[in-house]
């Protein structure tokens, strides 16, 4: 498992504990309801929301919550390389169907696709090999189904979702999930396509929770500051990028 899953590598970080705020935050949003499953995403390229995704998820697992990561970022995949598991088959390969000849018999189970990370609790579905329509296979049924019956078995279910800027992909889940939080960095995200972005989101009927703001600079001012402010589900103002 690679260093940036910061909540389980450096548990005494800053870091760390902005993840911990954020998963309070987002247990007292849902405190009277049964919200479970969401979608992570950003604007753009390079802004971390499969850092987020990855340290969001442990942090559930750290208390007692069965988590699974389903990567769909089919394009450009990571989440098998944070936790150093099998690229293939993932999500992708259990959409269409294609799947090595080894796999066969097991194609048509979801949970055959489910894979146990080092974190206790926490599980994984990768992207699996990159298909030529993303987008198409996530709005058939079997997408549908594989959320209702996922969330029978666990209690949080995390989509590392592609910039919603750039393919559709993030706004087809975001019509199936219970809420949708984008990933923002610190001097990079311009706030058009954070606008933009929320506005999206909800003209397809999905729901922003809120927006986390990813890559700040940390100092000992700072840290004391976001400890108690920075990682409220809130609107912000990002600076803009040239």
């Amino acid at each position: 498992m690679k260093k940036e899953v910061v909540v389980i590598e450096n548990p005494k970080s800053p870091e760390a504990e902005m993840f911990r705020n954020l998963r309070t935050n987002i247990q007292f949003m849902n405190a009277d309801s049964e919200k479970k499953v969401m979608v992570v995403t950003s604007t753009v390229p390079g802004e971390g929301k499969s850092y987020v995704t990855s340290n969001l998820a442990a942090a559930f697992a750290q208390i007692d919550k069965k988590v699974l990561i389903i990567d769909a970022d089919m394009r450009k995949g990571r989440q098998y390389g944070i936790f150093n598991l099998r690229p293939r088959p993932g999500i992708s390969n259990y959409l269409s169907g294609v799947v090595d000849q080894i796999f066969k018999d097991k194609k048509d189970d979801i949970k055959n696709y489910i894979q146990e990370t080092e974190v206790k609790n926490l599980y994984l579905i990768t992207a699996g090999s990159v298909p030529p329509n993303p987008s198409e296979l996530l709005v058939s049924n079997k997408m549908k189904n594989i959320i209702e019956n996922l969330s029978e078995i666990f209690d949080i279910i995390i989509f590392d979702a592609p910039p919603c800027l750039v393919v559709a992909d993030a706004l087809i889940l975001a019509r199936l999930v219970d809420f949708t939080i984008i990933v923002s960095a610190q001097n990079y995200t311009r706030m058009e396509d954070l606008n933009k972005a929320k506005i999206s989101i909800e003209n397809v009927g999905g729901k922003v929770a809120g927006v986390v703001l990813n890559k700040v600079q940390m100092t000992s001012k700072t840290y004391s500051n976001s400890y108690y402010y920075g990682e409220k589900l809130t609107d912000f103002k990002p600076k803009q990028r040239k």
